[in-house]
């Protein structure tokens, strides 16, 4: 490493050269780093960890260690088969077979070499794990929580979890956190639970300004960026790359801004995209997403500063974007909620939707989908579901009952108040279905009918229309203590509650094309030397679809291990 300063510009000289800090990105260094490298990372926020900060840090990489543990051994033409199926005719057999060969590598590379580690759920179903290929549990893995004091001070510069997935400030972890946490007022071992997982936390706050236990995807970043760390890797934050250096047809670098000045930053070997997709780049939006014909028709809650710097960049060399696979991002229904502070943030519907005593009907009153489905799969109902014209929305509607057990949205179960959401405006209410449908816009009449259809047969936990709970990942998600059917119960009792959904998304599926390699490709397919691509800068490999959690995270830290291994010049067996 070497920093000169010239006339023009300061220049600093590595090996590779990282643009993003989210996972895919700090793959790739760490990768990079281990394989003898001089890396440099620089992030255009001023925190690092990207998405992933905000995520829930699943991982989806079939064939793990972890898999084997549990006993649950596949060959990876199950999972090829799966998402052969998933893909359909956006399949990429060469990328598909390279995720599944270096998957199970990274995942023992990180857990052995570096910070990282996971934990696996014994049963975690596919999203479709009813379809050839699908599998009840063994492929999804959640980063295992971490203790923020290992980061140091640079604890004062991760990514923030979303707030509305936050309770007093605590990122619930995903499984026995979140049931402890709900069934807190009704079990004595889950009061327990929450009161010290309460009590340490105020603790941390007191102590350090924070809470210090990081879970989900502050975990996995907080892991990535002690691993970084470790290896001394230097990380710019606030410093965006701006173009990137191309002689004769091969990226050398690009140039940084940093504290307000240009910096010239030679990279001998490649330099790696991982910028986070384009879910606030508002003309791409608009090109495509046919949901958002302005592209201002979405909210997406992912950081700000992923405005599709990273396809820019690799078009500025070249480069193409794919535009061709049936689904341009992977879409989940969110809320807009009104913050304390007066702003506005992004509330992502993963679990509620599935609970019983919860449906899902349009502006007409009607129901359209399965609500247990998983986020991407619904998103698509409500598209189709949409009159011509009229903004895509829908309404997750309960009665009081369900409210209070489960939460809906950014509500939390009781006995936390609900008084701030009726008055934001958030949580809709009426006495009656009637008062409900008028106060929410709905169609009264219809709205009436689809509710009473419903309750007919979910008294027998039946759902004739859309079969919800049918399904293995409907019943992960919904209710284990309510029989027969743990998704499926009458809307009852009064009051009843609705929250308007609109259309987000959880990363970007249309990115740079690459080959097995992770290197970029232009538009004859050919190899652009010296670039790489990883996460949601690079195209997804599902074909547009959305088959099991952590679909983005799996393949962002294989392809980032994938890059980081061919930079360093041992590249993954094809």
């Amino acid at each position: 490493m070497a920093l000169d300063s010239g006339t023009d510009f300061e220049t600093y000289e590595c090996d590779v050269l990282v643009a993003g800090s989210g996972a895919s990105g700090m793959s790739a260094a760490i990768t990079a780093k281990h394989g003898g490298l001089d890396v440099l990372i620089v992030e255009k926020e001023p925190r690092f960890g990207g998405t992933t900060a905000r995520s829930g840090g699943w991982l989806w990489i079939p064939g793990t260690s972890l898999a084997r543990a549990w006993g649950i051994v596949e060959s990876p033409d199950e999972a090829r088969t799966y998402l052969r199926h998933e893909a359909g005719n956006s399949f990429d057999a060469a990328r598909v077979d390279a995720f599944l060969t270096a998957g199970p590598e990274a995942i023992d590379f990180f857990t052995t070499q570096t910070a990282v580690r996971f934990d696996m759920p014994l049963t975690f179903p596919d999203y479709d794990a009813e379809a050839p290929g699908g599998k009840q549990g063994g492929r999804s893995m959640v980063a295992r929580p971490f203790d923020g004091r290992e980061l140091g001070d640079n604890i004062k510069n991760i990514g923030a979890p979303l707030p509305e997935l936050t309770v007093f400030g605590i990122m619930l972890g995903s499984g026995k956190d979140i049931i402890h946490f709900m069934r807190a007022t009704r079990s004595l071992t889950s009061a327990i639970y929450v009161a010290k997982r309460l009590t340490h936390h105020f603790m941390n706050v007191v102590r350090y300004g924070r809470g210090m236990t990081l879970t989900n995807g502050n975990a996995l970043t907080g892991r990535l960026a002690k691993s970084a760390f470790d290896l001394k890797i230097p990380l710019w934050l606030s410093s965006p790359v701006r173009e990137l250096i191309v002689e004769n047809g091969v990226v050398r670098g690009a140039i940084v801004e940093r504290d307000g000045k240009s910096v010239r930053v030679l990279a001998k070997r490649g330099v790696v995209l991982a910028c986070g997709g384009f879910p606030h780049d508002i003309e791409r939006r608009k090109a495509m997403f046919p949901h958002a014909p302005t592209g201002r028709e979405h909210y997406s809650p992912g950081p700000p500063g992923n405005t599709g710097d990273g396809l820019r960049l690799a078009e500025s060399a070249g480069g193409r974007v794919e535009d061709t696979l049936p689904n341009a991002a992977a879409w989940v229904p969110v809320s807009v909620t009104h913050r304390k502070d007066g702003s506005k943030g992004v509330m992502p519907h993963f679990i509620d939707r599935a609970k019983p005593g919860v449906i899902a009907v349009m502006r007409d009153g009607t129901r359209f989908a399965n609500e247990g489905n998983s986020y991407h799969d619904f998103v698509q109902q409500m598209m189709k579901a949409a009159k011509p014209g009229e903004e895509i929305a829908a309404y997750l509607v309960c009665d009081h009952h369900a409210l209070r057990r489960y939460g809906l949205g950014c509500i939390p179960p009781f006995p936390m108040p609900i008084g701030d959401y009726l008055r934001s405006g958030y949580l809709i209410k009426g006495a009656t279905l009637e008062e409900l449908a008028s106060n929410a816009g709905i169609d009264a009449n219809r709205f009436v009918a689809t509710v009473n259809r419903f309750n007919t047969a979910a008294a027998e936990g039946r759902d004739p229309d859309f079969g919800k709970g049918s399904r293995a990942y409907n019943r992960y998600q919904g209710d284990a203590t309510l029989t027969p059917n743990p998704c499926v119960a009458p809307l009852a009792k009064g009051p009843f509650y609705a929250i308007k959904m609109v259309i987000g998304d959880l990363g970007t599926y249309a990115g740079i094309k690459t080959d097995a390699h992770a290197r970029a490709l232009d538009a004859d397919g050919e190899v652009i030397n010296g670039l790489y691509a990883a996460g949601n800068d690079m195209a997804s490999i599902m074909g547009g679809n959305y088959p099991g959690a952590g679909i983005t995270l799996g393949p962002a830290l294989t392809f980032g291990y994938i890059a980081g291994r061919h930079l360093a010049g041992t590249p993954v067996a094809a």
